[in-house]
């Protein structure tokens, strides 16, 4: 038998395994499995770091430096590599988690339906409806809602025949789409930048951080369609009028899906004292198995849904192997990388402590898509730098601040960095490269963007 063939679905049973107990420990039951964890995620990595590319292979790499420098200098290195561990593991149960909902809803046509409806809008009304669209896609795909969306604008924009308005409607739906992905980052319970970054700011919570992330996102959004009406393209010839296909009633099922997921949310955080990351591994599973049944109720919807969930776990969980080794590594690094780097600060004589806490909460907005730019994912730039700073109550504002800044620059670094997925996958689908959608598609954007929300973050902290 091919070891590839075999190592690939143990894989994906031992993500399933690792979310499980992420699930338990976020739900304090089952406590004598916690030792497990940490094992599990070092089979997981040894698994996948020989199935992927060698550029995520130095992530790896990396790591395992990293680990024998604080083994050599700190005493207490172990404690340290446990929690890095156990960011691995949290990262790896939260994408395994949002991927199932992301699995269903690829092969619903209803969703595909809206994407299409979306899409087909007229030039006047387009980017609204895929920016507040692509909200809800995003919600539910991750970054599925930027390959379904991106497709689907594609297509609608093939069809024009003229080459000028066809690059120019290219170009505005496609940073209509990145632009809507990012806005959800800094308030979605299903998002990265809010699982993380509340993970690592002692006393923040989702629900408090809900409002402020809200206005955020409005500001994002705001901007980007600001800056798309402005300037506007000049065409030589006027851009011809089609009617979408359908109606805004395509966009039923979506907004009850949405809504079935925020309520459910929201009950349970009332309900429960269990964090907003260990209700979303339960919950989006949950509508996802749900959804699935709904989708095979023609045939049969046992045999049809257990083949699903046995694709998923052993052949599309798996398949995620590239992004599940550098998102658990850029985790992991961050937790060791602060550790090393907290001692090198003080024999340095830098002490953050001294520096104006309206210039903290400001440097992440700025410094976090800065480190972007040189391929730095936002989740290790925050695990790596929140650690170091003083605490909330020290720089005399609440933890929500420091997560309204945080959020702010993971947003930006979204838009503008070269490497992310969001620019990658925006250039792969408008035949440019990623560092000209970061840098000339959304350069003013970003910088627009990181003027006005640094004024939010200090209006937010300093003045509500």
């Amino acid at each position: 038998m091919d070891k590839r063939s075999f190592a690939s679905p143990l894989a994906g049973l031992l993500l399933c395994a690792i979310t499980f107990l992420v699930i338990f420990d976020e739900w304090g039951v089952m406590a004598w499995t916690a030792p497990a964890k940490p094992v599990l995620v070092l089979a997981v990595v040894a698994i996948l770091t020989v199935q992927v590319p060698r550029t995520r292979q130095a992530f790896v790499a990396v790591a395992l430096a990293l680990t024998l420098a604080l083994a050599l200098t700190d005493p207490g290195w172990t404690d340290a590599v446990l929690r890095g561990l156990g960011s691995a593991a949290f990262i790896a149960a939260f994408f395994s988690a949002l991927s199932t909902l992301r699995n269903v809803a690829q092969s619903s046509p209803a969703i595909q339906a809206a994407g299409t409806f979306l899409s087909g809008q007229k030039p006047g009304r387009r980017y609204v409806a895929l920016t507040v669209g692509g909200q809800m896609f995003a919600l539910l795909l991750n970054y599925g809602a930027i390959q379904l969306l991106g497709s689907l604008a594609l297509t609608n924009a093939r069809t024009e025949p003229n080459a000028e308005i066809r690059g120019h409607r290219i170009r505005r739906m496609l940073l209509a789409i990145q632009r809507a992905f990012i806005s959800t980052l800094p308030w979605s319970p299903l998002s990265f930048a809010m699982a993380i970054t509340i993970s690592v700011v002692p006393g923040s919570s989702w629900a408090q951080a809900l409002v402020p992330g809200l206005v955020t996102s409005a500001l994002l959004a705001g901007i980007g369609w600001a800056l798309d009406t402005i300037f506007k393209p000049r065409l030589s010839v006027p851009a011809p009028r089609s009617e979408p296909e359908g109606t805004w009633a395509t966009m039923v099922p979506l907004l009850v899906l949405l809504g079935v997921l925020v309520a459910g949310v929201v009950t349970l955080h009332e309900l429960t004292s269990v964090r907003i990351v260990g209700l979303v591994a339960v919950l989006v599973p949950l509508i996802a198995l749900a959804w699935l049944v709904i989708q095979n109720r023609e045939g049969a919807p046992l045999a049809d849904t257990g083949q699903r969930v046995r694709d998923y776990v052993l052949r599309e969980l798996p398949g995620y192997r590239g992004e599940l080794v550098l998102l658990m590594m850029a985790g992991y690094i961050g937790t060791i990388g602060s550790r090393l780097l907290g001692p090198l600060m003080v024999q340095a004589g830098l002490d953050l402590g001294g520096i104006p806490p309206w210039l903290i909460l400001v440097s992440f907005v700025w410094i976090i898509p800065a480190a972007g730019q040189i391929g730095m994912n936002p989740i290790l730039a925050v695990t790596l730098l929140a650690p170091l700073i003083p605490d909330a109550a020290s720089l005399g504002v609440t933890p929500i601040a420091i997560v309204a800044g945080i959020t702010a620059g993971w947003a930006l670094s979204g838009a503008s960095s070269p490497f992310t997925a969001t620019t990658l996958l925006i250039g792969s689908f408008g035949s440019i490269s990623a560092l000209r959608v970061g840098w000339v598609w959304n350069g003013v954007y970003t910088g627009l963007c990181a003027v006005v929300l640094s004024g939010w973050v200090l209006v937010y902290a300093f003045l509500f």
